[in-house]
């Protein structure tokens, strides 16, 4: 009698929790701004720039942040990317090239 009443209680639970929302963030712009209120705040990535964020969110509890999943243009490699994938050319202190 104990394991059908721990089945029908988990289930009623199960059923009446309310579903979770998830939060969106749009890969598209690099800027997000986030925003606090009483009934819960929400993130919002439709900017292209921190000034253009920092502008709307004046005056408002909210800030701007730096999208997490923003998919722009990636870093330019590194020396030690290129040294890693075989490049022979480095840079002295003063930029002229040198082979190595």
């Amino acid at each position: 009698m104990r394991i059908p009443a721990l089945a029908v209680l988990a289930i009623a639970a199960g059923l009446t929790a309310a579903p979770a929302r998830g939060q969106i963030y749009d890969p598209a712009n690099p800027v997000c701004l986030q925003t606090y209120g009483f009934g819960g705040g929400y993130i919002a990535c439709d900017y292209s720039s921190l000034a253009q964020c920092n502008a709307t969110a004046s005056g408002r509890a909210a800030q701007c942040i730096v999208n997490p999943y923003f998919a722009g243009a990636l870093a330019p490699a590194g020396p030690r990317y290129q040294r890693l994938r075989g490049g022979s050319h480095q840079k002295g202190h003063r930029g002229e090239v040198r082979r190595g």
